[in-house]
């Protein structure tokens, strides 16, 4: 019988112990990277962001891990804003609550702007995507990656009535993004907006805080509006998208081959991402039907010239300024 032998059982131990030790460095990363957004476990955006940053794993052979936190769980979108620019978090897709501090970056969501994806993706991916990417670089050292990802064109859910022209929606209350734009464009069409987070929406729609909300077929149906709304209105108002932006700290103190990687995958993502909103976007409606929404299509006509109207494309073009206008115009035609 084999006699106990305690020193070489602590030796052993030691031995398994340091063994285990250095797998676990083995397959720790050497850079790990936080990304959050605002948006439902199952919005096409989560989606495409954990295929992208899995392949971004296999392909740096586990060098950069990023780990996504969806669905408002490390805060509301103007929480999350503030720590990915103090790097708390490392990445963050922040759609209308950047142009609170970069407000150039509302000019591609100029209301009526852009009827089709082709022209949104043309102004975008082009000199106006530049020309706000270069704004938010040196306006808050953040790095704007060069794809946008779909939101997609934005349309009004309430619960007493359809908006079927624009004195539908004087005086009803309106829940509107954190957002100067939204809030202008709605004052201009004699609504009652109310800014409020996205978090917040749903409670705020089903305690009758506002009488409806305004967002693309997407985030409807994820965020289950349907549920505490029974009309939708096809305005297409506005298109928006997310802009990916990184904490320039964090981004740059990846190596060059990662942070390249990393790059082109979160780029293709996104691509892809736009392609399956237009998959997902002809099939919605029917969805949506089904859940209890009654749809009803718009004029939009009406609505623009409401708003020629009452000056908001003057004042915007103020705002921006001629340079920034004149490169939108170059994607929209004329506005103002």
């Amino acid at each position: 019988m084999r006699k106990f032998n305690r020193r070489t059982v602590l030796k052993s131990s030691a031995a398994a112990i340091a063994t285990a030790a250095v797998i676990g460095r083995a397959n720790a990363a050497e850079f790990s990277l936080k990304y959050g957004n605002d948006l439902p476990v199952a919005h096409p955006i989560n989606t495409r962001a954990k295929e992208a940053v899995d392949a971004i794993k296999a392909a740096t052979n586990g060098r950069l891990e990023i780990e996504v936190f969806p669905n408002s769980q490390l805060g509301s979108s103007t929480d999350m804003f503030s720590q990915v620019r103090s790097g708390a978090i490392d990445i963050f897709t922040i759609g209308s609550p950047i142009v609170n501090a970069v407000p150039i970056a509302a000019i591609s969501s100029i209301a009526f702007a852009f009827p089709t994806f082709d022209q949104v993706w043309a102004a975008v991916d082009g000199d106006l995507g530049a020309h706000v990417r270069r704004a938010i670089g040196t306006g808050i050292n953040l790095i704007a990656l060069e794809k946008m990802w779909d939101n997609g064109y934005r349309q009004i859910t309430t619960s007493s009535k359809p908006i079927t022209k624009p004195d539908d929606l004087k005086g009803m209350k309106l829940r509107v993004p954190v957002s100067p734009l939204f809030t202008s464009m709605f004052k201009a069409l004699g609504t009652a907006p109310t800014a409020i987070n996205f978090v917040e929406v749903y409670s705020a729609l089903q305690t009758k805080l506002v009488d409806g909300q305004e967002n693309p077929l997407a985030l409807i149906d994820t965020a289950k509006f349907y549920e505490v709304q029974k009309f939708c209105s096809l305005t297409s108002h506005m298109w928006e998208g997310f802009w990916m932006v990184a904490n320039r700290r964090s981004w740059e103190r990846l190596p060059d081959d990662l942070r390249g990687t990393a790059q082109r995958l979160l780029n293709e993502g996104a691509v892809k991402q736009r392609a399956d909103m237009v998959k997902l976007n002809a099939t919605l409606e029917d969805e949506l039907k089904k859940k209890g929404l009654t749809f009803n299509n718009v004029d939009k006509k009406p609505f623009q010239d409401a708003l020629r109207t009452a000056g908001f494309y003057a004042e915007w073009k103020q705002k921006f300024g001629d340079e920034s206008w004149a490169i939108l115009e170059k994607y929209a035609g004329g506005l103002a």
